[in-house]
């Protein structure tokens, strides 16, 4: 039976690396797989999903007005027609809008697809984005990622730094970046780094 799963942790936990595992795992066994990235991250290179390790695979990039079920599973689609599809993996997911994330329930419960989503839980400021908060209601299953803070601790926070290091507290909720923005911390560290 498909089923639409969420695969999501802070940054620096592998989530990448673990969707192109996943992806090859299905390749080796002769079956078929989409994967699919968000047209705002480009940090690899437009269309490619990137691990910090240094592998990478073409995705088809999807934009926050992308029909994701006609994309994948309608007859005229190019996936479609090509063959059928065992597996659809979704990088970013937190990027996924409600209605994208709707279509991917669609994948899994009309076509019978399973569909894995990894992404963060939460932006800079402790929030769900709106892709991960779909996933946290719609989702089959919920699985968490470990990441570590510089304590030891998991990390389950992202806080976002300017260029000398110090917390930025306001700005876009979407702003792309790696380690030079971002810092994996655990709650408290989180809450202290937002304080100084």
């Amino acid at each position: 039976m498909a089923k639409l799963y969420f695969i999501y942790a802070a940054m620096n936990a592998g989530k990448s690396t673990a969707l192109l595992q996943s992806a090859f795992n299905y390749q080796e066994r002769g079956m078929r797989t989409i994967l699919l990235t968000p047209a705002i991250d480009q940090r690899g290179g437009e269309g490619l999903i990137t691990s910090r390790l240094g592998i990478a695979e073409p995705a088809k990039v999807f934009t926050p007005d992308a029909d994701l079920e006609a994309m994948i599973a309608s007859p005229s689609s190019e996936a479609s027609q090509a063959a059928a599809i065992d597996c659809v993996l979704v990088d970013e997911a937190q990027f996924l809008t409600r209605a994208q994330v709707h279509a991917l329930t669609r994948i899994v419960d009309i076509h019978a697809i399973p569909v894995m989503c990894y992404g963060l839980r939460t932006d800079f400021r402790g929030r769900l984005f709106e892709g991960s908060e779909a996933l946290f209601a719609l989702a089959d299953q919920l699985k968490e990622m470990k990441s570590i803070c510089h304590c030891g601790r998991k990390a389950t926070m992202n806080l976002r730094i300017n260029a000398d290091g110090s917390a930025v507290t306001h700005g876009e909720k979407i702003e792309i970046g790696g380690n030079e923005r971002y810092i994996p911390l655990c709650r408290k560290h989180f809450f202290e780094r937002l304080e100084k």
